[in-house]
């Protein structure tokens, strides 16, 4: 065993093996820990949306860095829609994920002249005109309370979109605060209100398609969760079977190895035998070729050579009658 080990093969496939047992290991790690933090998000978010709700101004102003745990933290605003200020966000889907149109948010103009964002839902686009304004649902005058679940500044960082420059007018690619603030008089508090209701509340002829709470069919909400509810869990635990699976993988492959120089040194094999060339395409229609011509050559001086004349068999002349004829000699008296 020995000797095989310290072969140039196997020092390099072992060094490998090695190599590759605290990478599986670490990556099952890695994903055990996003199972975690993915599962603290959604425990957190759960309890945010099942907290009561509380004044936006309670924890976020203009230019204020609102904590992480704050996100999905259920909102109320109370203020005047600022109908001429409305803008749209261009590509956002409906509910069902298959139709592209536009998120319709409102300024909502507080008692203290601050503004609050209001994502009112999704509106469907211009039918004929892309690039135009789309139709969208009245907003309705005097002084309302509006509900919702509060939502930081989205970026390009956080969200993946490209803000792009050079939208048409009161059209744009993100729902910032900061953004906001740039055209808008009134000073803009942190982040937004994704809205689910109002007092009083909304007609359907102002109404936009509300957008649905965050989903937890694809990722646990729960501190108990298990495989089956979200990627990571059954990834970490992937790695880690790949990682025990490795040695057990250089303990098989070794006793294959010894096995064959078992069978050598036994003389079931002979290894003094040269190895069986393997032949090349060409190789082998060459040599099919030029046993087809032997064949045909030896047909053909075959056909050349004369038959042997037919056997006549033995000479049948009647000897018996010559012998027969000579003169008998008489006794002489």
């Amino acid at each position: 065993m020995l000797r095989i080990l310290m072969t140039r093969r196997w020092v390099i496939l072992t060094l490998v093996f090695l190599a590759l047992i605290p990478a599986m290991y670490f990556l099952g790690i890695w994903q055990f820990h996003r199972y975690q933090s993915t599962n603290r998000n959604n425990h957190l978010i759960s309890s945010n949306l099942a907290a009561p709700p509380v004044a936006m101004d309670v924890f976020s102003h203009p230019g204020a860095k609102i904590p992480a745990d704050q996100m999905y933290r259920t909102v109320t605003a109370t203020g005047v829609f600022d109908t001429r200020d409305q803008f749209v966000v261009r590509n956002r889907t409906d509910n069902s994920g298959d139709n592209i149109g536009y998120y319709l948010v409102t300024p909502l103009i507080t008692a203290d002249h601050q503004v609050v964002l209001v994502n009112r839902g999704w509106v469907a686009p211009n039918g004929t005109n892309g690039l135009a304004f789309p139709p969208i649902p009245g907003t309705p005058g005097g002084t309302i309370t509006v509900v919702g679940r509060y939502r930081p500044d989205e970026t390009t960082a956080s969200t993946g979109i490209r803000n792009v420059g050079g939208m048409p007018s009161h059209q744009f690619m993100l729902i910032n605060s900061v953004e906001q603030e740039k055209v808008l008089s009134e000073p803009v508090v942190a982040g937004y209100l994704e809205l689910t209701g109002s007092t009083p509340g909304l007609s359907s002829a102002d109404s936009a398609q509300l957008v649905p709470a965050p989903s937890s069919d694809a990722q646990s909400t729960d501190d108990d969760a298990v495989v089956g509810k979200g990627v990571h869990l059954p990834y970490a635990i992937q790695w880690w079977l790949f990682g025990l699976m490795i040695p057990i993988g250089w303990w098989v492959l070794l006793r294959r190895d010894l096995r064959d120089r078992k069978g050598d040194d036994d003389g079931s094999g002979d290894p003094t035998a040269e190895p069986v060339p393997v032949k090349t395409v060409a190789e082998f229609m060459a040599e099919r070729r030029a046993a087809l011509q032997a064949a045909e050559a030896a047909a053909a001086a075959a056909a050349t050579v004369p038959a042997p004349a037919p056997d006549e068999g033995p000479d049948h002349t009647d000897t018996g009658s010559k012998v027969g004829s000579a003169p008998a000699v008489g006794r002489a008296e």
